[in-house]
């Protein structure tokens, strides 16, 4: 990863500025936020207490213990059926939560029932029948006796109004005609709400009271919790009637931290739990540490100017080198690094770079004037230099001759004939390299390129077919240029080396093979390509040409004449042999 200079000053002087800052601050910081998560954790788990001992004391100061002075007077002999119904009518009064009571005789279907008349009111008022709703059911009344549950409350939410209920039954030791009576009521909870909601607590954290399910109860509309951890774990202990309370930290799924402790009422089947974030928790913390970041930061910005000053003078003539490489790797050798007039190393660094360019400079345009085998050569022979001499390789070579050049040199100018012949060089460079070959030499208004390896005779072949269309193609652009090409191509051994004076050699091919290729060229027409024997036998499967035999063609240096072919392109699929 790159790491700017720049950047290296000015983690320097963070270091140098705030380091020593931020020791004495982590240290601080986390003594005093363990001292918080102490405080916090203290007061978490005794709100919770607290409102669980708050719900088991409503629950059995406030109503249970008034409904059993109630069911005594009831279950009194002294007492008549009128005194007993007035005792039921006083006791509602007395009671505002309890907005039911009742006397049920064991196998009847009417009990006795006295209901709040203010909540009998807000029932009819919103369309239901009072009596329906508020009545205690024999069914319930029976699972209560067989479970043995009397005076435990069995807590619903009645949908009609959104009012969470607790019934409760106990018995009557006075009998009718025989049967078991019982005594049920049904309490309105909204004091236990309002005890949460009224709890300090719940202004700085979060209360809530959960099922056996993991679903708030005593709100306006029940909430499923359980992905919240603390509310996962002190579910199963209230399913196993477990009183274990808990202090735990976690993270909610949304992806806040919380410290959180539950306590488990005893009348009831609930969790109530309390929950705080650490940012609330830790706001003293957070109070301190914003302060230590103020000063640091202004440490941190004196330091950093300091050090934009320095490293800009620095790195300034830095960044202007690495932008004149950054050019040069693009290919342009005219840029320079200008304006760095700094005596140090940096200042001859850039003294280098500029040196370097030029050298560049003139070694990519001497490579233009050597051929890909030169350069090869050169590279091959680094460490022991380039000598004198060559060695014996198997090629194809290939000659190329403009027809009619003479006489097109002699009637414009040189300026037309240097054009002419570069756009016909360009062309059949461009194809030479396309087909694996390399460009030996130009000579005058002739272009000598040589193949190796697999397929050398079949590529110099097909390069040779496509050299001769884009001269035609040429001629129609160019038809002022009345000029034509002859190709010659040759395969066989020849002799591939440095030769020359020691100060002055040329990398280049020798032998009867590359004469053959000329010889052939020179007797080649106009748009015609010639090759030798050895070149046709190799090219056998080459498809889209057709050879044709000549007859033997005389050659300078070759004692009796030579056998020759003519090679055109086909458009059959199938290659022809003549």
């Amino acid at each position: 990863m790159r790491f700017p200079l720049r950047v290296k000053f000015f983690v320097f002087a963070t270091l140098l500025a705030i380091a020593p800052l931020a020791l004495v601050g982590e240290n601080l910081t986390r003594l005093t936020r363990d001292e918080l998560k102490s405080a916090a954790n203290e007061d978490l788990t005794l709100v919770a207490d607290e409102l669980s001992n708050a719900f088991d004391n409503t629950w059995r100061g406030r109503w249970l213990s008034a409904l059993l002075v109630i069911r005594n007077g009831i279950d009194s002999d002294e007492l008549g059926v009128q005194q007993k119904v007035s005792l039921l009518t006083l006791g509602l009064q007395e009671l505002p939560q309890v907005i039911s009571l009742q006397l049920s005789v064991q196998g009847s279907d009417l009990p006795i029932l006295v209901t709040n008349q203010a909540y009998a009111d807000r029932l009819q008022a919103l369309g239901h029948d009072p009596v329906a709703l508020l009545a205690t059911s024999p069914e319930l009344i029976q699972s209560i006796a067989a479970t043995g549950q009397f005076g435990r409350p069995l807590i619903q939410r009645m949908s009609e109004t959104g009012d969470w209920v607790a019934t409760l039954a106990l018995p009557l030791t006075t009998k009718i005609a025989g049967r078991t009576v019982t005594m049920a009521a049904k309490i309105e909870l909204s004091t236990l709400a309002e005890t949460v909601a009224a709890h300090p607590f719940a202004q700085r954290g979060e209360i809530s009271v959960v099922d056996h399910a993991g679903r708030s109860v005593l709100g306006g509309t029940s909430k499923v919790l359980a992905e919240r951890e603390i509310v996962k774990n002190a579910m199963p202990l209230i399913v196993a009637s477990a009183r274990a309370d808990a202090l735990q930290p976690y993270v909610r799924p949304d992806g806040r931290a919380m410290l959180g402790a539950y306590a488990f009422p005893d009348w009831f089947p609930w969790a109530v739990i309390t929950e705080l974030s650490e940012e609330n928790a830790y706001a003293v913390v957070n109070a301190i540490t914003r302060q230590i970041l103020i000063i640091g930061l202004i440490g941190f910005s004196l330091a950093s100017l300091g050090a934009l000053i320095f490293a800009r003078a620095l790195t300034r003539p830095i960044l202007k080198i690495g932008q004149v490489v950054e050019q040069v790797g693009e290919g342009d050798f005219s840029v320079r690094v200008e304006g760095v007039r700094a005596r140090d190393e940096i200042g001859e660094l850039a003294g280098r770079i500029n040196r370097m360019i030029a050298d560049l400079r003139e070694r990519l345009e001497l490579m233009k004037f050597v051929s890909r085998g030169t350069m090869s050569a050169i590279q091959s022979s680094e460490e022991t230099g380039l000598s004198r001499g060559g060695e014996r390789r198997r090629i194809s070579v290939l000659f190329t001759d403009i027809r009619g050049y003479t006489e097109f040199s002699e009637t414009v100018s040189p300026e037309v004939v240097i054009e002419a012949l570069n756009t016909y060089f360009d062309a059949q460079t461009d194809i030479v390299e396309r087909h694996g070959g390399d460009v030996d030499k130009f000579i005058g208004d002739a272009l000598v390129a040589v193949f190796e390896g697999d397929g050398m005779e079949q590529r110099a072949t097909a390069c040779a077919v496509e050299i001769t269309e884009a001269m035609v193609k040429l001629l129609e652009e160019r038809p002022e240029y009345k000029l034509h090409v002859g190709i010659g191509v040759a395969s066989g051994e020849a002799v591939m080396g440095a030769m020359g004076a020691r100060k002055r050699m040329d990398f280049t091919v020798l032998g009867s093979t590359v004469n053959k290729a000329a010889r052939l060229c020179s007797k080649a027409e106009p748009d015609q390509v010639l090759v030798d024997e050895a070149t046709r036998e190799a090219s056998h499967g080459l498809q889209g040409v057709v050879f044709r035999s000549l007859p033997p063609i005389p050659l300078k240096g070759y004692a009796n004449p030579v056998p020759a072919f003519a090679v055109v392109r086909n458009v059959a699929p199938s290659v022809q042999r003549a």
